[in-house]
């Protein structure tokens, strides 16, 4: 992979990633807004890559999930993650990942996601593929929904008022099973390497999806809104797949968008 961004990238997502591993399982929990958890990991791994980003490509405009902005009127603009999945990560889950992507006039151009549990680093730059710790990798071929395997994600707070539980019940009925594995960046990392076959989520924000779906759109799968119109960074919702199974996504959004969805089974608690 020949690109002016990725290797520096590469390496900026991979000391964050150490730096955050430096405060899993010690680190004090805090909180913001109702549920919504911050840590010291994430403000040290934000300020450490802003540095980076500032020192290497000082005119390029930034936004970061912890507050850094920077904007010069760059044709150029960073969209920064430096952990995703704070829940898991300050509970001591090892499920979290650094999550870097840039924008040139718009246009996703090139997207890293470290895994540091994991030691997996994915990359990809529009037109050159997606790629796990170097090796070409690719959406599933899954082509029917009843075998698929997707995943989606709830946000850590209001979760009474997000739709997304309808939806959930809806097609855990229609799939070989749905996952919440509590990052959305690394849930598109795993649309892109073929692990699931497809996902969706609301309420996300910028930085959790500009790297990850380049990464999906460059490993060969789709990347649109609940409605299948367009992807924008500020759609506030993904929907993601292979390709193969995403008009049967669409097809059961739209139903369950219409009420035309089964009820829950009527059920006892066990004694």
């Amino acid at each position: 992979m020949k690109s002016t961004f990725i290797p520096q990238m590469e390496q900026i997502a991979r000391e964050a990633g150490a730096l955050l591993m430096s405060y899993f399982g010690k680190i004090s929990i805090e909180y913001k807004g109702d549920a919504d958890l911050v840590t010291e990991a994430d403000r040290a791994a934000e300020r450490f890559i802003t540095e980076r980003i500032v020192a290497l490509w000082p005119d390029h405009d930034l936004m970061g999930e912890e507050g850094a902005r920077r904007e010069r009127g760059s044709d150029y603009k960073w969209y920064v993650d430096p952990l995703d999945g704070t829940t898991n990560f300050a509970h001591g889950f090892p499920v979290f990942c650094v999550s870097l992507g840039l924008t040139h006039k718009g246009e996703r151009i090139a997207g890293v996601i470290f895994d540091p549990t994991r030691n997996e680093l994915f990359a990809a730059e529009r037109g050159s593929g997606t790629f796990l710790n170097g090796s070409a990798t690719h959406v599933s071929k899954t082509k029917k929904l009843v075998e698929s395997l997707v995943a989606t994600g709830f946000p850590s707070h209001k979760r009474h008022k997000n739709p997304n539980i309808h939806y959930y019940h809806q097609i855990t009925l229609r799939s070989h099973g749905v996952r919440r594995a509590g990052s959305a960046a690394l849930d598109l990392c795993s649309v892109a390497s073929g692990r699931v076959d497809g996902f969706w989520e609301f309420k996300l924000n910028p930085w959790d999806t500009a790297a990850g779906v380049l990464l999906v759109e460059e490993a060969g799968g789709l990347v649109t809104d609940m409605r299948g119109g367009p992807f924008a960074l500020d759609s506030r919702e993904v929907l993601a797949s292979n390709k193969l199974i995403h008009q049967e996504l669409l097809h059961e959004f739209a139903e369950i968008e219409a009420g035309r969805v089964e009820g829950l089974p009527k059920t006892k608690m066990p004694s």
